[in-house]
């Protein structure tokens, strides 16, 4: 898209003129083969067109709804104008763009004229800044430069439909059907290498869901022509030698653009394979008993069972002009997920949260001292068979894929052990208990106290994610986003997005380059203890997420605070995290090699720490020895360094205070 925008700068008077003189005299088109379009009560617009351009009132004609443009049923809204090319008479009848045909006159600009807010009731009013959006196409302005008949026909289009006539061995033109094929392999193959080097990647989420969406169309496509190899790579191959020239950082990206479309086709390819084969014989029972509709069931089934997708079976389904049944598809969908739940509820236990709900009108959220204490004298609110509800406390509860606290809280007639500790009722924290010594009862004043040492080796695991973190992502790409930990006292298990299973320890001996490299690195020491044995205390700060991701914080994908973040500072490396972590990096533990484990498609597992072993020797025999990567578990080498640092020397016997 091309465009001119203003925020109550300027309006029509500027506007108007502005586009005529960029479409005559920059482009150079004829102006008597250009036509206007205003809406029929913008007598400002046409007096523009008519007195300030010179256009004459035949050529300036009058459209109702299609020359008015909302962003939704409220908010900002105005009405167009907009500019079409006449191809000539050998498109279509006499007339403008009002009456004639859409093949002769083709819009190659719209003018927004924002000048008006509509309300819920329907009425508009007056905006306070009235604002210029225009939208121009490209590739359309192009076909008229080029004076072609379709932006098909441009020169870029060209050379990619060549291409994918190559590889389907087939000539472009031959045949309908395969022509809109390769016209979406081009397409397709083109946003593929444009978001892919933008940092989108195919995932089930937002702009990831968007690109694996427009990636499975295109490889679909590609089996409709029969074209049995890859096809993504070499499309991309030749989009990259079309466009790298005028776009650096794709030809700079080219490989791992590659190879992202490569591994995704691969996955796809099979799934594609087995389901139509199945989808086909459910479509020709559909044709012989006369009906029209796909059961829902077999959609579910086919999504379910075989990871075939719902809009791909939609887009096959539509092409025999048959339609799914989209409802009975959502009913087999929500019993699936009530199913998960209620085996979730069966393994995990229920709770009450009607107590907890009155606790929290009746005193309001517990306090969290946790981060400076980790002993504190707290006051009762609830008691029941298995947990404990203070007012404020030091045990925190499990949220993040960090594991609760445990301890012990202590009156004067009884005490008890904290086993774990849970979030409950959205703002308290639900200690639960083993049984109790005594009595404990509500309102007695008590001396919560938290397992220090676990909570140490909790804080080193949950820094250690974090460290994890920037050091793949130095090692692998900026395109590794965390997907999920889980942190607790012996291990910490770390899930990100890569594409590919590789011996992450040889590459973590490489050196980096000079704007990454931390200061008196040595070459040999892979990078996470490059930046761990750099005994210096971690800086903290709040920033505004903006703020926050500008400054390069790496964070979990989507798990962004709505106004203002506590990032954490090693250095140069920072991290947004609103969980416990060490305050020196002597309390850090050592790294070490850990296992690499492909979970859900394309994400990646890191799993370290000792429980990491026990996997390692359970596993051996039976997958054989599997990835290996850097790590982070306890050491008594740090242990032992902490004691000759100083201010570290009080921590290491029990912590931060």
């Amino acid at each position: 898209m091309l465009g001119n925008f203003s925020f109550g700068d300027y309006f029509k008077e500027k506007a108007i003129p502005y586009a005529w003189e960029f479409v005559t005299e920059t482009l150079g088109l004829d102006p008597d083969r250009l036509w206007v379009t205003v809406h029929i009560s913008d007598d400002d617009a046409a007096a523009i067109w008519h007195d300030v351009v010179g256009l004459s009132a035949e050529r300036v004609q009058r459209l109702d709804e299609e020359n008015f443009w909302r962003m939704a049923d409220t908010g900002p809204c105005g009405p167009c104008s907009e500019i079409f090319w006449d191809k000539g008479p050998a498109y279509g009848a006499e007339g403008g763009p009002a009456h004639g045909g859409a093949e002769r006159f083709v819009e190659i600009w719209n003018l927004v004229f924002m000048q008006f807010e509509q309300l819920a009731d329907g009425s508009q009013v007056p905006l306070p800044k009235q604002s210029i959006d225009t939208g121009a196409g490209l590739e359309r302005i192009l076909s008229v430069l080029q004076d072609v008949d379709s932006v098909w026909d441009t020169g870029e289009f060209q050379h990619l439909l060549g291409v994918a006539s190559r590889l389907a061995g087939a000539p472009y033109g031959s045949d309908p059907r395969s022509d809109v094929s390769m016209r979406i392999l081009a397409d397709h193959a083109r946003s593929t290498a444009f978001l892919i080097n933008d940092g989108v990647f195919p995932s089930n989420n937002d702009r990831g869901y968007v690109l694996r969406r427009i990636m499975r169309r295109a490889i679909r496509h590609a089996y409709i022509v029969e074209i049995e190899q890859l096809v993504l790579p070499e499309m991309i191959d030749a989009v990259v030698g079309l466009m790298g020239a005028d776009y650096p950082e794709l030809a700079k990206n080219h490989d791992f653009i590659r190879e992202v479309a490569q591994r995704e086709e691969e996955r796809f390819r099979q799934t594609l394979k087995t389901g139509s084969a199945i989808l086909d014989v459910e479509l020709d029972k559909l044709a012989a008993a006369g009906e029209t509709m796909l059961p829902g069931d077999v959609a579910f089934l086919l999504h379910d069972t075989y990871g075939f997708p719902l809009e791909v079976t939609q887009e096959i389904v539509a092409e025999r002009n048959l339609t799914v049944d989209n409802d009975a598809f959502g009913r087999a969908m929500q019993q699936q997920r009530k199913r998960a739940q209620d085996a979730r509820k069966v393994e995990g236990g229920t709770v009450d949260v009607e107590p907890y709900l009155d606790v929290l009108a009746t005193f309001g959220p517990t306090e969290f001292v946790g981060r400076d204490h980790y002993e504190i004298e707290a006051r009762v609110l609830h008691v029941d068979d298995t947990s404990i509800v203070l007012d404020r406390t030091p045990f925190y509860a499990e949220s993040g894929g960090q594991v609760g606290d445990t301890g012990t809280i202590g009156g004067p007639a009884g005490s008890v052990r904290v086993i774990d500790t849970q979030a409950i009722a959205g703002a308290l924290t639900r200690h639960i208990v083993a049984p109790v010594e005594g009595r404990i009862e509500t309102g007695q004043s008590v001396v919560a106290a938290i397992d220090g040492e676990r909570r140490d080796a909790i804080r080193r695991h949950h820094t250690g994610t974090h460290v994890l973190h920037w050091a793949l992502r130095t090692i692998l790409g900026e395109h590794v986003k965390q997907q999920g930990s889980w942190v607790g006292p012996d291990h910490l298990r770390f899930d990100f997005s890569h594409y590919q299973s590789r011996d992450l320890h040889q590459r973590a001996r490489a050196p980096l380059r000079d704007h990454e490299r931390p200061r008196r690195a040595t070459g040999r020491d892979c990078v996470l203890r490059r930046q761990v044995r750099r005994h210096r205390a971690r800086a903290r700060s709040r920033r505004t997420i903006d703020r926050a991701l500008w400054r390069h914080a790496c964070a979990r994908v989507g798990r962004y605070r709505a106004d203002e973040d506590r990032v954490r500072g090693i250095d140069r490396f920072q991290y947004s995290s609103h969980r416990s972590h060490c305050r020196l990096r002597a309390h850090r533990a050592s790294t070490r090699r850990g296992s690499n484990i492909g979970v859900r498609g394309r994400a990646r597992r890191r799993a370290v720490g000792r429980a990491r072993v026990r996997y390692r020797k359970a596993a051996r025999g039976k997958q054989g020895a599997g990835g290996r990567t850097a790590a982070v578990t306890p050491s008594a080498g740090h242990r032992r360094r902490g004691r000759t640092c100083g201010a570290g020397r009080r921590w290491c016997r029990r912590g931060p205070p």
